[in-house]
Protein backbone atom coordinates (compact mmCIF):
# COMPACT_ATOMS: atom_id res chain seq x y z
CA UNK A 1 0.00 0.00 0.00
CA UNK A 2 1.34 3.44 -0.88
CA UNK A 3 -1.11 6.23 -0.18
CA UNK A 4 -0.58 9.81 0.87
CA UNK A 5 -3.49 11.90 2.11
CA UNK A 6 -2.13 14.56 4.47
CA UNK A 7 1.62 14.98 5.06
CA UNK A 8 2.22 14.54 8.78
CA UNK A 9 4.43 17.60 8.93
CA UNK A 10 1.56 20.00 8.16
CA UNK A 11 -1.38 18.69 10.16
CA UNK A 12 -2.93 21.64 11.97
CA UNK A 13 -5.33 21.05 14.83
CA UNK A 14 -4.77 19.40 18.23
CA UNK A 15 -6.15 15.92 17.52
CA UNK A 16 -4.04 15.63 14.38
CA UNK A 17 -1.03 16.95 16.27
CA UNK A 18 -1.55 14.12 18.77
CA UNK A 19 -1.64 11.61 15.91
CA UNK A 20 1.51 13.19 14.50
CA UNK A 21 3.31 12.77 17.83
CA UNK A 22 2.22 9.13 17.99
CA UNK A 23 3.56 8.18 14.56
CA UNK A 24 6.80 10.11 15.06
CA UNK A 25 7.35 8.20 18.33
CA UNK A 26 6.92 4.91 16.46
CA UNK A 27 9.11 5.57 13.43
CA UNK A 28 12.62 4.29 14.03
CA UNK A 29 15.51 5.61 11.93
CA UNK A 30 18.50 3.97 10.32
CA UNK A 31 20.56 6.71 8.72
CA UNK A 32 23.28 4.29 7.66
CA UNK A 33 20.83 2.16 5.67
CA UNK A 34 18.39 4.99 4.92
CA UNK A 35 15.15 3.48 6.15
CA UNK A 36 12.31 4.21 8.56
CA UNK A 37 10.55 1.39 10.37
CA UNK A 38 7.24 1.96 12.13
CA UNK A 39 7.24 -0.45 15.03
CA UNK A 40 3.98 -2.07 16.14
CA UNK A 41 3.99 -3.86 19.51
CA UNK A 42 3.04 -7.55 19.28
CA UNK A 43 4.12 -7.69 15.63
CA UNK A 44 7.73 -8.87 16.10
CA UNK A 45 8.91 -5.35 16.92
CA UNK A 46 11.48 -6.55 19.49
CA UNK A 47 13.28 -8.51 16.80
CA UNK A 48 13.23 -5.56 14.42
CA UNK A 49 14.64 -3.33 17.15
CA UNK A 50 17.35 -5.93 17.71
CA UNK A 51 18.20 -5.77 14.00
CA UNK A 52 18.34 -1.97 14.12
CA UNK A 53 20.77 -2.16 17.02
CA UNK A 54 22.95 -4.62 15.11
CA UNK A 55 22.91 -2.43 11.99
CA UNK A 56 23.80 0.58 14.13
CA UNK A 57 26.69 -1.20 15.84
CA UNK A 58 25.18 -1.26 19.33
CA UNK A 59 24.74 -5.05 19.28
CA UNK A 60 27.17 -7.63 17.97
CA UNK A 61 24.53 -10.11 16.82
CA UNK A 62 20.77 -10.64 16.79
CA UNK A 63 21.44 -13.72 18.92
CA UNK A 64 22.96 -11.83 21.86
CA UNK A 65 21.01 -12.93 24.95
CA UNK A 66 20.14 -9.60 26.52
CA UNK A 67 16.85 -8.25 27.80
CA UNK A 68 15.52 -5.88 25.16
CA UNK A 69 15.85 -2.20 26.04
CA UNK A 70 13.21 -0.57 23.86
CA UNK A 71 14.68 2.94 24.08
CA UNK A 72 18.47 2.93 24.21
CA UNK A 73 20.62 2.82 21.05
CA UNK A 74 17.59 3.57 18.88
CA UNK A 75 16.86 6.76 16.95
CA UNK A 76 13.21 7.88 16.91
CA UNK A 77 12.10 10.18 14.11
CA UNK A 78 10.32 12.41 16.61
CA UNK A 79 13.64 13.27 18.26
CA UNK A 80 14.93 14.97 15.11
CA UNK A 81 14.46 18.52 13.90
CA UNK A 82 11.57 19.33 11.53
CA UNK A 83 13.81 19.63 8.47
CA UNK A 84 15.49 16.31 9.29
CA UNK A 85 12.11 14.65 9.75
CA UNK A 86 10.83 15.94 6.40
CA UNK A 87 13.97 14.84 4.56
CA UNK A 88 13.78 11.29 5.89
CA UNK A 89 10.06 10.96 5.24
CA UNK A 90 10.64 12.03 1.65
CA UNK A 91 13.82 10.11 0.86
CA UNK A 92 14.09 7.02 3.07
CA UNK A 93 12.61 3.58 2.48
CA UNK A 94 9.65 3.17 4.85
CA UNK A 95 8.04 -0.03 6.06
CA UNK A 96 5.89 -1.56 8.78
CA UNK A 97 4.56 -4.99 9.69
CA UNK A 98 0.91 -5.76 10.46
CA UNK A 99 -1.05 -8.59 12.10
CA UNK A 100 -4.63 -9.81 12.37
CA UNK A 101 -6.14 -7.27 14.81
CA UNK A 102 -7.91 -9.80 17.05
CA UNK A 103 -4.87 -12.06 17.13
CA UNK A 104 -2.72 -9.09 18.12
CA UNK A 105 -5.15 -8.17 20.92
CA UNK A 106 -5.15 -11.73 22.23
CA UNK A 107 -1.35 -11.83 22.13
CA UNK A 108 -1.19 -8.57 24.09
CA UNK A 109 -3.74 -9.84 26.61
CA UNK A 110 -1.96 -13.15 27.25
CA UNK A 111 1.45 -11.51 27.53
CA UNK A 112 0.67 -8.39 29.55
CA UNK A 113 -1.96 -9.78 31.91
CA UNK A 114 -0.58 -13.28 32.14
CA UNK A 115 3.11 -12.50 32.58
CA UNK A 116 3.91 -8.83 33.27
CA UNK A 117 3.29 -7.67 36.83
CA UNK A 118 3.60 -4.00 35.89
CA UNK A 119 0.65 -4.31 33.51
CA UNK A 120 -1.36 -6.33 35.99
CA UNK A 121 -0.93 -3.58 38.57
CA UNK A 122 -1.39 -0.62 36.23
CA UNK A 123 -4.22 -1.91 34.02
CA UNK A 124 -5.46 -5.18 35.51
CA UNK A 125 -6.39 -3.72 38.88
CA UNK A 126 -8.32 -0.91 37.20
CA UNK A 127 -10.12 -3.29 34.82
CA UNK A 128 -11.22 -5.54 37.70
CA UNK A 129 -12.39 -2.52 39.69
CA UNK A 130 -14.45 -1.22 36.77
CA UNK A 131 -16.16 -4.40 35.66
CA UNK A 132 -16.68 -6.52 38.79
CA UNK A 133 -18.83 -5.95 41.82
CA UNK A 134 -16.06 -7.27 44.06
CA UNK A 135 -13.16 -6.17 41.85
CA UNK A 136 -11.49 -4.04 44.48
CA UNK A 137 -9.67 -7.06 45.88
CA UNK A 138 -8.08 -8.16 42.59
CA UNK A 139 -4.32 -8.04 42.12
CA UNK A 140 -4.91 -7.56 38.40
CA UNK A 141 -3.57 -10.98 37.44
CA UNK A 142 -6.97 -12.58 36.85
CA UNK A 143 -8.43 -10.27 34.19
CA UNK A 144 -10.51 -12.21 31.67
CA UNK A 145 -10.32 -11.64 27.91
CA UNK A 146 -13.91 -10.36 27.93
CA UNK A 147 -13.07 -7.83 30.66
CA UNK A 148 -10.07 -6.70 28.63
CA UNK A 149 -12.25 -6.18 25.55
CA UNK A 150 -14.81 -4.23 27.60
CA UNK A 151 -11.99 -1.99 28.77
CA UNK A 152 -10.90 -1.39 25.14
CA UNK A 153 -14.50 -0.63 24.19
CA UNK A 154 -14.63 2.13 26.82
CA UNK A 155 -11.20 3.59 26.00
CA UNK A 156 -10.49 6.46 23.61
CA UNK A 157 -8.33 5.12 20.80
CA UNK A 158 -5.91 8.05 20.96
CA UNK A 159 -5.25 7.37 24.65
CA UNK A 160 -4.73 3.61 24.38
CA UNK A 161 -1.53 1.88 25.39
CA UNK A 162 0.58 1.17 22.30
CA UNK A 163 0.25 -2.60 22.76
CA UNK A 164 -3.44 -2.44 21.88
CA UNK A 165 -3.76 0.85 20.02
CA UNK A 166 -4.87 0.14 16.42
CA UNK A 167 -2.03 -0.13 13.92
CA UNK A 168 -3.70 2.59 11.87
CA UNK A 169 -3.29 5.07 14.72
CA UNK A 170 0.27 3.99 15.53
CA UNK A 171 1.67 4.21 12.00
CA UNK A 172 -0.79 6.46 10.09
CA UNK A 173 -0.61 4.70 6.69
CA UNK A 174 -2.82 7.39 5.16
CA UNK A 175 -0.34 10.10 6.14
CA UNK A 176 2.96 8.32 5.54
CA UNK A 177 3.83 6.88 2.15
CA UNK A 178 5.06 3.43 3.15
CA UNK A 179 7.06 1.56 0.52
CA UNK A 180 6.30 -1.85 1.99
CA UNK A 181 3.79 -3.32 4.42
CA UNK A 182 4.78 -6.79 5.57
CA UNK A 183 2.64 -9.20 7.52
CA UNK A 184 3.15 -11.30 10.62
CA UNK A 185 1.75 -14.28 8.71
CA UNK A 186 4.63 -14.07 6.18
CA UNK A 187 7.11 -12.72 8.68
CA UNK A 188 10.28 -14.53 7.63
CA UNK A 189 9.86 -14.04 3.88
CA UNK A 190 8.75 -10.41 4.20
CA UNK A 191 11.51 -9.57 6.68
CA UNK A 192 14.14 -11.03 4.37
CA UNK A 193 12.68 -9.01 1.51
CA UNK A 194 13.10 -5.81 3.51
CA UNK A 195 16.64 -6.69 4.58
CA UNK A 196 17.62 -7.29 0.95
CA UNK A 197 15.98 -4.03 -0.12
CA UNK A 198 17.91 -1.92 2.42
CA UNK A 199 21.12 -3.80 1.47
CA UNK A 200 21.68 -5.11 4.95
CA UNK A 201 24.87 -7.19 5.37
CA UNK A 202 24.26 -10.85 4.53
CA UNK A 203 25.37 -11.75 8.07
CA UNK A 204 22.35 -9.94 9.53
CA UNK A 205 19.27 -12.15 9.50
CA UNK A 206 15.87 -11.92 11.08
CA UNK A 207 15.99 -13.80 14.43
CA UNK A 208 14.43 -17.21 14.77
CA UNK A 209 11.41 -17.50 17.05
CA UNK A 210 12.47 -18.35 20.60
CA UNK A 211 11.62 -21.94 21.67
CA UNK A 212 9.75 -20.70 24.75
CA UNK A 213 7.46 -18.46 22.68
CA UNK A 214 3.81 -19.55 22.70
CA UNK A 215 2.20 -18.33 19.47
CA UNK A 216 -1.47 -17.48 19.14
CA UNK A 217 -2.76 -20.24 16.88
CA UNK A 218 -6.02 -20.06 14.88
CA UNK A 219 -7.45 -22.64 17.28
CA UNK A 220 -6.48 -20.55 20.31
CA UNK A 221 -8.04 -17.43 18.80
CA UNK A 222 -11.21 -19.35 17.94
CA UNK A 223 -11.47 -20.62 21.51
CA UNK A 224 -11.22 -17.13 23.02
CA UNK A 225 -13.56 -15.51 20.49
CA UNK A 226 -16.20 -18.22 20.85
CA UNK A 227 -16.13 -17.78 24.61
CA UNK A 228 -16.65 -14.03 24.37
CA UNK A 229 -20.07 -12.43 24.16
CA UNK A 230 -20.85 -11.63 20.53
CA UNK A 231 -22.22 -8.16 21.27
CA UNK A 232 -18.86 -7.22 22.78
CA UNK A 233 -16.90 -8.23 19.71
CA UNK A 234 -19.45 -6.55 17.43
CA UNK A 235 -19.27 -3.24 19.32
CA UNK A 236 -15.47 -3.29 19.52
CA UNK A 237 -14.92 -3.87 15.80
CA UNK A 238 -15.42 -0.23 14.70
CA UNK A 239 -12.34 0.77 16.71
CA UNK A 240 -10.20 -1.66 14.70
CA UNK A 241 -12.12 -1.65 11.42
CA UNK A 242 -9.41 0.26 9.54
CA UNK A 243 -6.85 -2.36 10.53
CA UNK A 244 -9.13 -5.08 9.18
CA UNK A 245 -10.00 -3.26 5.95
CA UNK A 246 -6.72 -1.57 5.03
CA UNK A 247 -4.61 -4.66 5.68
CA UNK A 248 -7.15 -7.16 4.23
CA UNK A 249 -7.87 -9.23 7.35
CA UNK A 250 -11.23 -11.00 7.59
CA UNK A 251 -13.62 -9.93 10.33
CA UNK A 252 -13.83 -12.43 13.21
CA UNK A 253 -16.29 -15.26 12.69
CA UNK A 254 -18.27 -16.01 15.84
CA UNK A 255 -21.30 -17.67 14.29
CA UNK A 256 -22.80 -20.63 16.09
CA UNK A 257 -21.70 -23.00 13.34
CA UNK A 258 -18.11 -21.77 13.48
CA UNK A 259 -17.93 -21.95 17.25
CA UNK A 260 -19.21 -25.53 17.31
CA UNK A 261 -16.24 -26.70 15.26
Amino acid sequence: MAVLVVPISVQPHSKLQGQRRTVLRHLLVSDKYRFLYCYVPKVACSNWKRILKVLGGALESVDVKLKMDHKSDLVFLGDLRPAEISYRLKNYYKFLFVRNPMERLLSAYRNKFGEIKEYQQKYGVEIARRYRKDGGNSAGDDVTFSEFLRYLLDEEVERMNEHWMPIYNLCQPCAVRYDFIGSYERLSADANRVLRRVQSPSSVRFPERQPWYKPVTPETLQYYLCNTQRWLIKELLPKYILDFSLFAYPLPNVTSEFCRQ
